[in-house]
């Protein structure tokens, strides 16, 4: 697709009047799935709005505290999760948030609660604030069994389960690429009409790439076969290619999270005609057992992942 030519078209098709027309193909939705999203993209505005303003409002640099990841917090960290965790129990369509930033679930109180459970990494790269690069934020969304009494186990599902997923990159632009189940669209942030606009409808990951996204400083301690997540995702969904973090010596089980990175993008992926894969099974089938599981994640193109695919079969070949 020329993504290029897409982003001059003039019809202003805005992510509330795309989710809302994806809504009227559901005649039994009562509209709170449409508010949800609503209230996420209300928090992708403000945090790109904090973003973009950071240095001189002074909110770059740390801001005293370590996550429940053992990382230091920015204070952009701090802010954006904030923004979220207020802007989804606002909505009044969420019973249970999970977000990197917080050890522990956020079960909303009784009175503000709906149907919908939201992980999310509030600011994903934040390292990279000071310097300028691109950051993002990442969510994925599921129901819940029932509203009125949810537990732990309506947030640790395989990915496979999840209504919706999308990210939303802070970058020399603002883009938010979205999924509801039904393919991948992306928008682009219009500052002069504080609007999400669809640029890039109906994205393809092409069949094979010739980009590949890695931390290759980690390369001496990779596992045998394969000796900024936002960014370089949206990278290879627009491109093709593969975005790897494979596990390695210091950490055996990958260090993406499962929740809020990987499943969020493997989704993603997969409605675009890519493969996520784990080096043992398909990502979306991972069952995670607590909030802030890791995993080793290969994703894009399709070909490519079936590349990884031989590798990883051939090397469980020659095991003895």
């Amino acid at each position: 697709m020329d993504h290029t030519a897409e982003s001059q078209r003039t019809d202003l098709m805005t992510v509330t009047c795309h989710v809302l027309n994806e809504q009227t193909k559901h005649p039994e939705a009562r509209g709170d799935f449409s508010i949800l999203l609503y209230h996420i993209v209300l928090g992708c505005k403000f945090v790109c709005a904090a973003v973009n303003k950071a240095g001189l409002a002074k909110i770059i640099g740390l801001a005293g505290e370590t996550n429940v990841q053992g990382e230091e917090q920015k204070k952009l960290d701090v802010l954006s999760n904030q923004v979220f965790v207020k802007a989804l129990i606002s909505s009044g369509r969420t019973c249970i948030l999970v977000s990197e930033e917080d050890e522990v679930a956020t079960f909303v109180e009784p009175s503000k609660r709906g149907r919908y459970c939201v992980v999310f990494d509030p600011l994903d790269g934040s390292s990279n604030i000071d310097c300028g690069v691109s950051v993002g934020t990442i969510f994925g969304i599921y129901m819940a069994k029932d509203k009125d009494t949810p537990t732990l186990e309506d947030v640790l599902q395989p990915g496979k389960n999840l209504l919706a997923a999308g990210y939303c990159m802070y970058g020399s632009s603002c883009t938010l690429v979205l999924s509801t189940g039904n393919g991948v669209n992306g928008f682009t942030l219009d500052p002069s009409l504080g609007e999400f606009i669809l640029t890039h409808p109906d994205i393809k990951i092409p069949k094979a790439g010739k980009i590949y996204s890695v931390n290759e400083g980690n390369a001496k301690n990779w596992d045998e076969p394969t000796a900024n997540m936002v960014a370089d995702v949206h990278r290879t969904l627009l491109y093709g290619g593969i975005f790897l973090y494979p596990a390695d010596k210091k950490s055996p089980n990958g260090k993406l999270r499962v929740l809020y990175e990987v499943f969020p993008m493997s989704f993603l992926v997969e409605q675009a005609g890519g493969q996520a894969f784990t080096g043992k099974q398909r990502a979306l089938d991972l069952a995670p057992k607590n909030l802030h599981d890791r995993s080793p994640i290969f994703l894009g193109s399709y070909d490519d992942i079936e590349e990884i695919k031989g590798l990883y079969a051939a090397a469980e070949e020659k095991e003895p």
